[in-house]
């Protein structure tokens, strides 16, 4: 019995040494964004200044430029893209939109992209939690816009996903490199 006992004592302790030697994992490359609308929503929330839900919310990872040809090397001309690094972006609205006079229902929804020179086409599609675009189903797509491609004077550097208020609605807005394009969803 007493032998018994220090053999379970030995196996449990090294068992749970093992657990102290753990490492995190390494830090990302292309940290983890949220953008909401309204702009600012958390703060706002927080400070009491707005109640209610927001009305979208987009998470994306944002990978940088890094001296690199992005549009046409790095994120292929007419192949789906994920909109980002990592994970597949996800666009969620706490309310029903219109995306191109279509309505679009509540719910959260993964947002891929068909770049091209002049214009992009912007999916929404409503299989969520992938990694990248490998497993992306066309078959599942809500809607495609396509929209046109606007060159910026300036560099961004990381990719930025942001809500832009617009007079009809609000607008997603995508830039990166010298690209900026515009989603236009209305209430």
């Amino acid at each position: 019995m007493k032998r018994l006992a220090i053999l379970f004592l030995v196996m449990a302790l090294s068992a749970t040494s093992g657990f102290g030697q753990s490492k995190p994992p390494s830090i990302d490359k292309s940290p983890l964004d949220f953008s909401y609308f309204p702009e600012n929503y958390p703060l706002l929330k927080t400070q009491d200044r707005i109640s209610g839900p927001p009305i979208a919310r987009v998470i994306y990872s944002r990978p940088e430029k890094n001296n690199r040809v992005i549009f046409g090397d790095l994120v292929n001309y007419g192949k789906v893209w994920r909109l980002g690094a990592n994970e597949n972006t996800e666009i969620e609205f706490f309310q029903n939109v219109k995306i191109n006079n279509t309505k679009i229902n509540k719910g959260r929804y993964s947002l891929f992209a068909i770049p091209e020179k002049e214009k992009w086409t912007i999916i929404l599609n409503q299989v969520t939690d992938l990694w990248g675009a490998f497993r992306y189903d066309s078959t599942k797509d809500i809607i495609r816009v396509a929209v046109p491609v606007e060159k910026t004077e300036s560099i961004t550097e990381p990719l930025s996903i942001f809500f832009q208020k617009m007079d009809s609605g609000f607008g997603l807005i995508i830039m990166w490199d010298n690209i900026r394009v515009s989603l236009p969803i209305s209430l």
